[in-house]
């Protein structure tokens, strides 16, 4: 494939970069944009961003003295064409498969990937770091952080400003001002960002940094002007880019949120490849906040910026005021939430998993200390595929198990789902549900959920498996073409365990496996463990969980068969348990 691309199959690396005369630089933006088009199309990933830096991308790299000095990312999504330029251009075609490349930044990739990312609004605290760090060990380098309007509005990298704006470091932070991040952006600084260009900056200047801006970001020649001018400075900059997500491919320009990242598709017609799969359980959780929004007139929906991931953009069109997209802003989604559970709302913080975890300090203390009713929905909760590391959610039932006052729930099935969310005021304490971005599967043909009850689907003999959330169906699949005569046990409350089932599991029962889409330490199995322990149980369980490790790349089939949760894995498992004596 790349034999066909006249300039871009002599670049290796920045320095053949660099001998490139500056006037062909727009034919190599050309050709890059052509190669991502084609490798995307047929192996998915992120689109729009790399699209939309593809001449800034090239720019600082040709400028910079890259890898000696340092260049950020910010979130990842916009690093293919940094990655097709520093020696991973043939890589790139195999891009998020198994044992291959990964979509962000990776230190240990390449030695041009100084700082991982996966999730956004950490390059500016990153650069300080750097930056302090070269101070006191002497080093000079040019040291450039590339962070977008979305993600520069969060709490942390305003954090990372404030700090940053009172040195003297001599750092630059290229400000990719596009007006969307995966859905459209939103805040005031948003508004302010649209007005500079027509009224001169203040806010940045008054934090203490030497402003540029705004710069032609698809403009070569205003680049390399603009990165001249601040060669001068030998304090924090800000350089604002101005940009187009998904520049030079029609479809992304026009739809911007869906061409994010657009699957498989057709390069030629923009066709996107048309999923078969059935209607996911952040489509059911969706649907159902409709059903709860119509019927209690408080229920409201807060989201750091992941409306159209997590389902909600049509709730929101038809609920205006009471859905709320807050931005790339996990801690302040959480303790907003409380805000309004304080006041008698009954608030759905709808989350990933991964994005949970940065706000851990507002779980505990802004809701869970104050017992306020506040309910979770936890996207993305187990395996991600092939978004990888960062994205992941198998800590949540972890982290949460051990926070008082916090209901923990793993549904089954969308019928246990459906009735979750809507039951969920009910226990009028914070409520934590997870489930996967997989298709929503109907197991239980009628709802018969019971607060805090396991339900035992299959009676056994002498060995039964105990499992929470989806996983269990796979077990079932299991247990059918094993055929043996052993029991099962759903749980589809984590937090509290049904204790009565447990006693009556370890009195019956010699042998238990247990299953769970997260990691083994504080999780169910082990508060399975604890349980018989406490009951002085003296049979043999086996905890069946994830590594307390990070799982690469790879799609979910291939991650799940690795870790022996595939069909095939659990009858592995359950006959070598069920054989020993």
């Amino acid at each position: 494939m790349l034999d066909q691309y006249r300039l871009l199959s002599t670049i290796d690396n920045p320095q053949d970069l660099k001998k490139l005369n500056a006037q062909v630089l727009p034919k190599l933006a050309a050709e890059i944009r052509d190669y991502i088009l084609n490798v995307v199309a047929l192996k998915k990933g992120h689109l729009g961003a790399s699209l939309g830096v593809t001449e800034l991308s090239i720019a600082l790299h040709y400028y910079l003295n890259t890898p000696q000095d340092i260049l950020l990312w910010d979130v990842g999504h916009q690093s293919y064409v940094h990655k097709i330029l520093t020696g991973r251009k043939e890589k790139f075609l195999n891009l998020r498969q198994k044992n291959e490349i990964s979509g962000f930044p990776v230190r240990e990739e390449s030695e041009y990937d100084c700082f991982g990312v996966g999730h956004s609004s950490t390059t500016i605290s990153a650069l300080t770091g750097i930056a302090l760090a070269d101070k006191l060990k002497d080093i000079e380098r040019k040291r450039f952080a590339v962070i977008g309007d979305a993600s520069i509005a969060s709490g942390m990298a305003l954090e990372g400003l404030n700090h940053l704006g009172d040195t003297d470091l001599d750092v630059t932070v290229i400000l990719n001002d596009n007006n969307i991040g995966i859905d459209h952006a939103t805040g005031a600084l948003k508004n302010y960002f649209n007005q500079l260009g027509v009224q001169g900056d203040t806010f940045f200047s008054d934090l203490g940094f030497h402003y540029q801006g705004v710069v032609n970001g698809h403009d070569f020649s205003e680049i390399f002007k603009a990165f001249k001018k601040i060669e001068k400075i030998s304090r924090p900059k800000i350089l604002h880019i101005r940009t187009i997500k998904g520049k030079g491919y029609a479809q992304a320009e026009q739809d911007q949120v869906a061409w994010h990242a657009p699957g498989k598709f057709n390069k030629i017609s923009g066709e996107r490849e048309i999923q078969t799969q059935k209607e996911t359980y952040p489509d059911l959780a969706g649907k159902t906040l409709h059903r709860v929004f119509e019927k209690n007139k408080k229920a409201v929906a807060i989201s750091p910026a992941m409306l159209s991931g997590s389902s909600l953009m049509e709730l929101k069109e038809k609920f205006p005021d009471r859905v709320w997209d807050v931005g790339i802003a996990e801690q302040h989604a959480v303790t907003l939430s409380a805000g309004l559970a304080s006041q008698g709302m009954v608030p759905y913080c709808v989350i990933y998993s991964t994005f949970l975890q940065r706000a851990y300090d507002q779980l505990i203390h802004d809701v869970a200390l104050q017992e306020l009713p506040v309910i979770f929905l936890i996207d993305r909760a187990g395996l991600v595929g092939s978004d990888g590391a960062t994205h992941h959610g198998y800590f949540d039932i972890s982290f949460l198990n051990a926070i008082p006052q916090m209901i923990l729930a793993a549904p089954l099935d969308a019928t246990e789902l459906e009735s979750m969310i809507q039951k969920a005021p009910l226990f009028n304490q914070p409520v934590a549900i997870r489930y996967a971005k997989t298709s929503a599967e109907t197991f239980f043909k009628e709802e018969q959920l019971k607060f805090f009850k396991a339900r035992e689907i299959l009676n056994g003999e002498r060995m039964v498996i105990l499992s929470t959330g989806s996983i269990g169906l796979q077990i079932f699949k299991a247990l059918k073409k094993l055929n043996k005569n052993i029991g099962w046990v759903h749980f589809p409350f984590i937090k509290p365990l049904d204790e009565v089932k447990l006693a009556a599991v370890f009195k019956k029962y010699n042998r238990i496996l247990t299953y769970e889409e997260g990691v083994k330490p504080g999780g169910f199995g082990m508060s399975c463990l604890a349980k018989a322990n406490e009951m002085s149980w003296k049979g043999k369980m086996e905890i069946c969980a994830f590594p307390s490790d990070f799982i690469s790349h790879a799609s979910i089939s291939e991650q799940m068969e690795d870790l022996g949760f595939s069909v095939e894995g659990i009858i592995k498992k359950v006959e070598k348990l069920f054989l020993e004596n």
